[in-house]
């Protein structure tokens, strides 16, 4: 290619064009009919990108056409604080290799500069060497570890909770025996009415607890998942009444809005009550802090434009932040205090192996939506 001098009108003409006069000439030449100097041919034989800025005013003296295929296109590639700056962020030559994120082609270089003497005196040497496929390989190395703790983490998850289940549920059946014996000494003695309910509501809550602790083994049991036809209203009723007792003690209000005549979805019923019941809790949670009287839930089902059955879990609490909502469905990540960060990741999991998405957006008037999509049953069950 030939080479630029600083002011030269060649080098205030578009880069595509520039680039096509170099593609032209069988020997670079200087900018105005004069010779090239020798290293500008040796640019041309360097096998990536490079090119050479004076070092007084930083302007673009010569580059080669790998330079230009992959530079040209910046406005900024003429001046180098400009494109280093394009590209950095710094205008600064650092000695030290650099490496860079091109905005204008999603391609990762490594910068490295060096002096190359001329008979005009130095000039401060650019090379961009591209290291795309380096760093997509490195990123897919974090993303397969990252991958590798989160089946680590989900093992040890499921293993704890399979033992909690099981020694729990021992007591448990323990507790359901003693208050029904309980009750029918109290129902022979004629023991006052008071004693009896709260009998009664004492195991209740055993047999709702029993119950969950059931479900939870069952989904943490190692098994091929089952996919049928189920309405949708049975799973929600059943979410909805495991959550009902927490509901009614925040004074929280749940309303259930399904269309009317809505398809039966093809799912496995279990995962999805564990997917509806994690969204369920979390909208709960997030309502916490916000005034009674504003505390609603919403859970609403419907057949979106796409044909899918469509769940949206809608609340009322303080939403998301633009950060939060970026890094939601990452693994291990929470905004609670307490949390593990594996909910949301397990469930867009369970999702997609039903062939469906998992959404957030924000709630217009205030709060989060998180929805879900499943396929109809029509034709597959």
């Amino acid at each position: 290619m030939g080479e630029l001098r600083p002011g030269a009108a060649v080098a205030d003409k578009p880069a595509p064009a520039a680039a096509t006069r170099a593609s032209k000439r069988k020997t670079p030449a200087r900018a105005g009919g004069d010779a090239a100097p020798p290293f500008v041919a040796w640019l041309d034989a360097v096998p990536f990108a490079c090119a050479a800025y004076a070092h007084d005013d930083g302007a673009l003296v010569a580059a080669n056409r790998r330079f230009m295929d992959e530079f040209g296109e910046l406005p900024e590639h003429t001046q180098r604080e400009r494109l280093l700056r394009g590209l950095h962020g710094d205008g600064s030559a650092d000695p030290q290799p650099i490496e860079v994120h091109a905005p204008h082609n999603g391609r990762w270089y490594a910068l490295h500069w060096g002096a190359l003497p001329s008979d005009d005196g130095a000039l401060a040497l650019l090379t961009a060497v591209d290291i795309s496929e380096r760093i997509e390989t490195l990123d897919s190395h974090k993303t397969q570890q990252e991958k590798l703790l989160f089946t680590s983490r989900l093992m040890s998850v499921g293993e704890m909770a399979a033992t909690l289940a099981h020694e729990l549920n021992q007591p448990l059946a323990a507790i359901v025996n003693y208050l029904n014996g309980s009750l029918r000494l109290v129902d022979q003695a004629g023991g006052p009415v008071q004693v009896e309910r709260a009998l009664h509501a004492a195991r209740a809550q055993a047999e709702h607890a029993s119950a969950v602790i059931s479900r939870v083994r069952e989904f943490v049991r190692a098994r091929e998942p089952r996919r049928d036809a189920h309405e949708l209203a049975t799973i929600a009723g059943t979410v909805l009444e495991l959550l009902r007792l927490e509901a009614e003690r925040l004074q929280l209000r749940i309303d259930l809005a399904l269309a009317p005549a809505l398809p039966a979805v093809y799912a496995d019923r279990v995962m999805v009550e564990q997917v509806l019941l994690n969204l369920v809790k979390n909208a709960i949670e997030a309502m916490r802090e916000v005034p009674a009287a504003q505390r609603e839930l919403r859970v609403e089902g419907r057949v979106n434009l796409d044909g899918e059955i469509e769940v949206r879990v809608c609340d009322r609490g303080h939403g998301l932040s633009a950060q939060d909502q970026d890094q939601l469905f990452s693994p291990f990540f929470t905004t609670k205090t307490d949390g593990l960060g594996i909910g949301l990741a397990i469930c867009r999991s369970i999702i997609e192996y039903h062939e469906g998405r998992l959404f957030f957006e924000p709630r217009d008037g205030g709060g989060s939506v998180f929805g879900f999509t499943l396929p109809r049953a029509d034709g597959r069950a």
